[in-house]
């Protein structure tokens, strides 16, 4: 069976494929155009040499991310949406993401989904400052969680743990505190709860 046309499209989401599971470093145009069972010279007539690849690939992430679009009833709710688009983008592609950073276009990556927290927090009628810090509390709610949740994944086993430090003694008075502290962190129902408070809080602000 003949073998599909090489197309940049499927070159550049393989490369992105290998990026988001080993990094750049990992990317190289050899291992490239083995994956895409191609010859090197495939891949340089498609998309250019290395850098200009990354270049392209960058350029790609910046696009998805402003894919992300609001759903729900009304504004919380749908500021709650971006922000669970935002951190599920921002999970899924953190090596594309800070090759973003690298290259200077973290503010570029991130104007779509700000204007459409704009857009929302303007239709629960927040203006001026009040809405432009409401969207910048949003975004830095949802960057520096997933900051958070990134290091907790990649910190050595922790000895004592929380189960073990939170027993029923530690907190006197409130046994179901400890035990709620005991328990493994739930990132998404607590991302949820998060950002839910601070979104309601803002809109009520205004």
């Amino acid at each position: 069976m003949a073998r599909s046309p090489l197309t940049r499209e499927a070159v550049l989401e393989t490369a992105a494929a290998l990026v988001r599971q080993h990094g750049p470093a990992a990317l190289t145009m050899r291992k490239l155009a083995a994956e895409l069972g191609t010859a090197v010279t495939s891949i340089y007539w498609h998309v250019g040499n290395r850098e200009q690849l990354l270049d392209a690939l960058v350029e790609r992430t910046v696009q998805d991310m402003g894919a992300i679009r609001p759903s729900g009833r009304t504004p919380a709710e749908r500021i709650v949406s971006v922000a669970r688009s935002m951190r599920r983008e921002l999970r899924e592609r953190p090596h594309l993401i800070a090759m973003v950073h690298e290259r200077g276009l973290t503010d570029r990556m991130f104007l779509p989904a700000q204007r459409a927290l704009v857009a929302e927090v303007r239709a629960a009628g927040l203006s001026g400052a009040r809405a432009a810090d409401a969207v910048r509390a949003v975004q830095f709610q949802v960057v520096g969680f997933v900051l958070v949740e990134r290091n907790r994944e990649r910190s050595p086993v922790q000895s004592p743990g929380e189960g073990e430090l939170w027993e029923p003694a530690a907190a006197p008075g409130d046994p179901a505190l400890a035990r709620a502290l005991a328990r493994p962190v739930d990132p998404e129902r607590l991302f949820l709860l998060s950002v839910r408070t601070l979104t309601e809080a803002l809109l009520a602000a205004g």
